[in-house]
């Protein structure tokens, strides 16, 4: 009971839980639930028993890195901020993610083994591979959209297309659209927001689209569908 309201009171003078693991108590972050309910600054988090392919959330993506390397996941493994994994308060541990900056519209895939981030409005924590890859490195957070896309280890993502441009103007996406039409696969304009993108689709494997990109000299983003 000592031992409950001491982590308590460390909670509640404004220490994130990590913080609190790591430097008040030096001991495993795996000290959080992984399945059953807990609580945190006084607000309870209720972990999902299952979630399904297509499931999003939107909101803001932080990263952590070297404090935390070398030290226990919530799910017992030892976190390894070169690796493509994140910490999400309530998705099943394992599950897969794609996780795409909203305002550089740069994905990764990552695979959930932590809980957290618990600072107010930010809903997924990158590690720092995984949060360079998209540019968290540079801004430290970023709106971004989360996207279910596997489990366990697995990921189930359909295919993936390349993101070759956006435009404010219609027009231009066409023209570009037209240029690569030619080359083997599909192309696609779509309206996102205020742009309309182009993509050039039908590509089964992530191999696939990167040897496509380098093949033809494409500069752009592989996305998965």
């Amino acid at each position: 009971m000592k031992y409950f309201l001491l982590i308590i009171y460390f909670l509640l003078i404004g220490c994130s839980t990590k913080e609190y693991v790591t430097k008040v108590y030096n001991t495993p972050y795996a000290t959080i639930p992984t399945k059953k309910p807990y609580s945190i600054n006084g607000q309870m988090y209720f972990p999902m028993n299952s979630v399904n392919i297509g499931w999003s959330q939107r909101g803001i993506a932080s990263w952590y890195g070297p404090d935390f390397h070398g030290r226990y996941t919530s799910n017992g493994e030892i976190y390894n901020m070169y690796a493509y994994t994140a910490a999400h308060k309530t998705l099943p541990m394992n599950t897969i993610v794609k996780v795409t900056n909203l305002n550089n519209n740069k994905s990764v895939i990552v695979r959930i083994n932590d809980r957290g981030p618990f600072i107010k409005g930010r809903i997924i924590d990158l590690s720092y591979a995984a949060g360079k890859k998209i540019g968290l490195d540079v801004t430290g957070t970023a709106p971004v959209i989360i996207k279910v896309i596997g489990f366990k280890g697995k990921n189930y993502v359909t295919g993936f297309k390349v993101q070759i441009g956006a435009f404010i103007n219609k027009n231009g996406a066409i023209v570009l659209s037209n240029r690569y039409k030619n080359l083997g696969y599909n192309t696609a304009v779509l309206k996102i927001g205020r742009f309309y993108k182009v993509y050039i689709t039908g590509f089964k494997t992530y191999n696939e689209a990167k040897k496509f990109m380098i093949e033809n000299k494409i500069s752009g983003f592989i996305i998965g569908d």
